[in-house]
């Protein structure tokens, strides 16, 4: 209980700190004409319906280690559209090719996406 209260503190700080940094990111730059907002839930989701998912990728962003990461996990990781990473893991740009890379290295039959 005391991992999955720890694991619930790390994504909600992670998620403050993505929400405050896009959006003043966001007021330097110039907006491409044909934007469409990114739901956030939406690219979250699939993580969040794979039990232990989101504290598995949270340990592997700070071990740098990614072994813990359950092939139901990187089967639900490799699904995400990639318009979500930029705003998923707006600190840490070169996370998803990493894990992506990593799971299709330890589970060989999982597609590349």
């Amino acid at each position: 209980m005391e991992q999955i209260s720890r694991a619930l503190v790390l994504l909600a700080t992670v998620l403050c700190v993505a929400v405050l940094v896009t959006p003043g990111v966001a007021h330097d730059q110039p907006k491409p004409p044909l934007t469409f907002p990114i739901d956030l839930e939406k690219c979250w989701s699939s993580l969040f319906n794979v039990n232990g998912c989101v504290l598995q990728l949270f340990e592997s962003v700070f071990s740098g280690k990614f072994g813990n990461v359950g092939i139901a996990c990187c089967k639900a990781f490799s699904t995400i559209d990639a318009n979500c990473w930029p705003h998923m893991f707006p600190l840490n740009p070169f996370f998803p090719p990493l894990i992506k890379d990593n799971c299709v290295h330890i589970f060989p039959n999982l597609q590349k996406h």
